[in-house]
């Protein structure tokens, strides 16, 4: 029989499994394949002594270090380049610049950088090599306001898409065509150079439109989508002006619309994924099996509201206990995606903090169940906490000092309540982003 301390150790290392299979440096060294004059992606061959300059750009939250691997792998071949990443999220590289930048809203950091990028592929020539380096957070870490548009128009527009709760997808189709580099623009600018796009999954479903916005992608987002959007959260009166007005004139087709598959300026680039929330999955599973849980793997497409998401998996808990089902003790239920949170209150937390939270207040007193969510980033929400790891105790713990789970779940501010518990999940910055792990265990 494992001891309370002893669920809450596995959980952690059963997620730090997961972390590095999602390591961006090993992910790459995996699929990229360099001998001599030779490299091979994925079944496609280049032949390197036939590119004059090789270029590394990019951005996201790992750019620093997928750029790490590419510079370790090419060596001297690389000529220069500039990767775009979140505070805190930096490295010391040797060829390729690094700019730290603000997300999940952009700021001016962010802005130079994307423009310096752009400088660079646009300098690009037919006989250049590019690499671009893209993983999650890279839609807010390269920002490019389209023509009209501020800045802070886009950062008001940003934060009322994540406090509707809308999906990635909605918020990467509204980003996409407020933006001068995201929906393919950035492949119509590195064009006529051959462009190898390295990227680390953020989304459900690994769609390569959707990750950071696909900027060297066709775009399968139309502006009558993004006006689908603002009706059905009814966000119309809290968007920006000049937004909805970019956006009702491309509506009526008075904007050219984002690059679409047939395409040209897309035969020259090969889009990669090197790593994913289920590649991170499959480890966690591994490392549970290791420690002697019988794992299921339940989805790696868990989305939709996060209290919803984290009752769901409080009654798979108290089913497992009840019945057996769906697999007998000890059990490990491993899975991944990311939800929403509408944001009702004035709080802090995330969405990975509220689901520890609210799986608290479902597992109240009930021995021998632990459930960690963590963001494989390492930060969750404006936070320093990756997430939260709780157990039948967490509610106990919290009433003998005073706390009321409850309210602080209504004021969507986890975070203070899981300090005060202790059962805050930090690990800092990770060089990662794969979205979100779950771990729940029953004795």
């Amino acid at each position: 029989m494992r001891s309370r301390e002893e669920l809450r150790g596995d959980a952690k290392r059963i997620f730090a499994a997961g972390l590095k299979a999602a390591d961006p440096m090993e992910a790459i060294k995996r699929e990229v394949q360099v001998r001599e004059n030779l490299l091979e992606i994925f079944g496609r061959k280049y032949h390197l002594d036939r590119y004059h300059q090789v270029y590394v750009v990019g951005a996201g939250k790992a750019a620093a270090s997928m750029a790490r691997a590419v510079e370790e792998l090419f060596g001297e071949r690389v000529s220069s380049g500039l990767v775009i990443v979140k505070y805190g999220h930096g490295l010391p590289l040797r060829r390729v610049e690094v700019i730290e930048a603000s997300h999940p809203l952009p700021d001016d950091n962010g802005v130079e950088g994307t423009r310096r990028i752009m400088e660079i592929l646009a300098a690009a020539r037919e006989d250049d090599l590019v690499f671009f380096l893209l993983s999650g957070g890279g839609s807010a870490l390269l920002p490019c306001p389209a023509d009209g548009l501020t800045l802070q128009d886009k950062q008001q527009t940003t934060a009322v898409l994540l406090s509707c709760g809308a999906t990635i997808h909605e918020i990467n189709a509204m980003r996409k065509h407020i933006s001068n580099v995201k929906g393919g623009r950035l492949a119509r600018l590195a064009y006529p150079a051959t462009t190898i796009s390295l990227i680390l999954s953020d989304v459900l479903g690994d769609s390569l439109d959707t990750i950071a916005s696909g900027p060297m992608v066709p775009d399968s987002s139309r502006f009558a989508d993004c006006l689908e959007i603002i009706e059905r959260y009814q966000i119309g009166e809290k968007i920006p002006l000049p937004v909805r007005a970019y956006l009702d004139n491309g509506g009526r087709g008075g904007i050219e619309e984002t690059p679409k598959a047939g395409d040209r300026i897309f035969d020259k680039v090969q889009n990669v994924i090197v790593g994913s929330n289920r590649q991170a999955l499959l480890a966690a599973k591994q490392e549970a099996e290791q420690l002697g849980y019988k794992t299921l793997l339940l989805s790696s497409f868990v989305q939709g509201e996060t209290r919803v998401a984290a009752a769901l998996h409080a009654a798979i808990a108290k089913e497992i206990l009840a019945t057996g089902n769906p697999i007998s003790r000890p059990a490990c239920v491993v899975s991944g995606g990311e939800t929403t949170v509408t944001i009702r209150g004035r709080g802090l937390g995330g969405r990975n903090q509220e689901f520890a939270l609210a799986a608290a207040i479902d597992l109240d007193g009930i021995e021998g169940v632990a459930v960690l969510s963590g963001g494989t980033d390492g930060t969750d929400g404006p936070t320093d906490a990756a997430g939260g790891l709780v157990d039948g105790t967490t509610l106990r713990r919290a009433s003998a000092k005073g706390l009321d789970a409850n309210g602080y779940l209504q004021q969507n501010d986890s975070y203070r309540f899981l300090k005060a518990t202790d059962d805050l999940l930090i690990t800092g910055p990770t060089l990662t982003n794969v979205m979100d792990l779950h771990v729940l265990l029953v004795e």
